[in-house]
């Protein structure tokens, strides 16, 4: 069963070490908003494991633009509050901790429903664990 209880309001998300991020809630058209905005993208990788590690974080940085309102936590490199901005934001996931956090904590929830839209449960382990047996023994 899906639960319709995801955040419909901005909300402040806290990622740790002083961090608060006021996000507007993770909605299908904010997610196709920032899969388009790095559609398009060219990587320099040059391995295909690089090449998705770099478009994933060029998804979650765009997603961050799009999402976040405010911040609080964030300063410049003389101690004072930094202002919002697209080049902050994208500074700030380039944090492995921070986008760790906001991956977990902002998408996190919108995931869950992956794992909560199928009815039925995981097969079992093993190979004759998932159902009975059909064949007749094999005569001796």
């Amino acid at each position: 069963m899906i639960r319709l209880d995801l955040k419909r309001e901005p909300h402040w998300l806290d990622l740790g070490h002083g961090v608060r991020l006021h996000m507007r809630p993770c909605t299908t058209a904010l997610m196709m908003a920032a899969r388009a905005e790095v559609q398009h993208t060219t990587t320099t990788a040059s391995t295909a494991s690089e090449s998705a590690g770099l478009r994933s974080a060029e998804l979650l940085k765009a997603l961050a633009r799009l999402a976040v309102l405010d911040w609080e936590g964030i300063g410049d490199s003389d101690g004072e509050p930094a202002p919002l901005t697209d080049e902050g934001i994208d500074a700030l996931l380039d944090l492995w901790p921070i986008a760790s956090a906001f991956e977990s904590a902002y998408l996190g929830p919108a995931l869950l429903l992956d794992e909560e839209k199928n009815a039925f449960g995981p097969a079992l382990n093993g190979t004759s664990a998932a159902g009975p047996s059909t064949a007749a023994p094999a005569p001796g």
